[in-house]
């Protein structure tokens, strides 16, 4: 039965017209997922000796144990915001005579099998084949990594039952930074104690098996949730839900694109698509600790503009790269109304442009680690609004596909097509090199400058520019109806 459904599942991903329209995209991502399982397996394999390198007074193994906390609660965050919970279009089966238990558990064991858990062995595995090599016992290395392995598929189970609770989220987030401040600040060293359990594996591995308790504990609670929904009556019958409004009056300061504001407003807050989306804003906002607490990254000064325009333009990139596919399901009527096209755009820019100073504003404690980041994020924020506003609108001409709101942000393609990747270039690469350039050549206030000359200047030449990207919107406006009707 199992091989019958592994059979399904491959017939159905390749049959399907997704996998038929985004062969290129397909190809893409399997290059990117070549190139990090490289990344980690030479981490892997070198891990050790740049470790002992580094810190010749250390273990090597010690360190490592001593970094796994913010490890663990990285990977929970990452699969929160990322991982999809493991599906099967399972409506058909429930009229066959399958034993409902069969289906549950290929969910399950099927979801073991995801690349989030996947990826870590292939610098756990190297690793551990070096410390076997270097002289380490045997027994407490293969304990050690199957306590690694045991722990992710445990990271797999529980991010399943936790994918709803918000506050869950809130918690991990807020435990990581509150780890790393009271160690940053010597208060307690709360990683070095949690990796002093992960010691005692490697001295004892008969430890292991309190990690295969948990992974079995973890597994009966997921297979009891999925089993109590596996019913065809629970599948088809309709969720009543209690309708629920916030008050958006504060918007009416916006005076005729107002309706627009409060549209889009709603939109984020109802849809998983889009809620998906603003929870990637902490990423954003909190992106400079990863660079700025490294000082190797204090000296590449072009660094401060990819963080700067990633950090204050995080929103400014999910939400604009998408404009108008958000309104792709009631495209058509929308463009039926008696309204301007000129303030449905100008809605859309005033959304980016208050997300990018509001996100600047929070990021103002990054003046901690210098005068000079600061700086930077003020010319990145005046340079996404004068900038990368108007670029990611116009790319927004092109867009023609549709969105489907019921789906996570992360990893989910739909809508993403060549424009998406392309804009990129502009949106980043084309600031940091030209920052980069001009601190060569002159020096680092001339290029901070420079950015804000343009920024600037994008800002003073708002309505020229917004005409022309109007026009633009307004030949594409037929060919958006109809692409937009066509199903993915």
């Amino acid at each position: 039965m199992i091989a019958h459904f592994l059979k399904l599942e491959w017939k159905q991903y390749f049959r399907s017209s997704y996998w038929q329209k985004s062969i290129f995209l397909n190809i893409l991502l399997a290059f990117f997922a070549l190139y990090f399982m490289a990344s980690f397996l030479i981490i892997g394999i070198g891990g050790y000796f740049i470790l002992k390198e580094q810190f010749p007074d250390q273990d090597p193994l010690f360190l490592v144990n001593g970094f796994l906390l913010y490890f663990i609660i990285g990977d929970l965050i990452f699969r929160y915001i990322m991982q999809k919970l493991p599906v099967m279009n399972i409506k058909p089966l429930l009229l066959l005579p399958i034993p409902k238990n069969t289906i549950v558990h290929f969910i399950l064991v099927k979801s073991s099998f995801s690349f989030f858990n996947i990826f870590s062995l292939f610098f756990f595995i190297p690793f551990s084949v070096v410390l076997i090599k270097e002289g380490y016992g045997t027994s407490g290395v293969l304990g050690w990594l199957f306590s690694m392995i045991l722990l992710t598929q445990m990271a797999n189970y529980f991010n399943f039952l936790i994918n709803k609770n918000n506050q869950v989220l809130v918690g991990l987030i807020v435990l990581l930074f509150a780890g790393y401040l009271i160690h940053y600040f010597d208060v307690f060293n709360l990683a070095g104690f949690v990796g002093e359990g992960f010691d005692a594996v490697y001295q004892n591995p008969i430890y292991v098996l309190i990690f295969l308790v948990l992974l079995l504990f973890l597994y009966q609670l997921n297979y009891k949730q999925l089993r109590n929904e596996v019913y065809l009556d629970a599948l088809i019958s309709a969720k009543v839900k209690e309708a629920s409004s916030v008050d958006l009056s504060f918007t009416n300061r916006f005076g005729d694109i107002a309706p627009f504001i409060k549209n889009d407003l709603r939109l984020m807050m109802r849809n998983k698509r889009t809620k998906s989306s603003l929870w990637m804003l902490l990423m954003g906002l909190f992106y400079g600790l990863i660079f700025y607490t490294q000082p190797i990254y204090l000296k590449m000064e072009f660094m401060f503009v990819f963080v700067g325009i990633f950090s204050t333009g995080i929103f400014l990139m999910n939400f604009g790269q998408f404009i108008p596919a958000w309104d792709s399901s009631y495209y058509k009527m929308l463009m039926s109304q008696n309204i301007k096209y000129e303030r449905y755009l100008k809605s859309k820019f005033m959304i980016m442009t208050i997300s990018v100073v509001i996100l600047f504003v929070l990021g103002i404690p990054y003046v901690y680690f210098g005068w000079k980041i600061l700086a930077v994020h003020f010319a990145a924020m005046i340079y996404n609004i004068g900038v990368n506003t108007h670029v990611i609108m116009f790319g927004g001409s092109f867009n023609r596909k549709k969105i489907n709101l019921d789906e996570k942000a992360a990893f989910n393609y739909q809508g993403t097509g060549a424009v998406q990747w392309l804009i990129g270039i502009p949106l980043m690469i084309f600031p940091m090199a030209l920052f980069g350039l001009m601190n060569w050549l002159i020096n680092f206030e001339s290029a901070v400058i420079t950015l804000l000359i343009l920024g600037f200047a994008g800002i003073a030449f708002h309505q020229q520019i917004m005409n022309f990207i109007t026009k633009k919107y307004q030949e594409s406006k037929y060919k958006m109806i109809h692409a937009f009707n066509q199903e993915n």
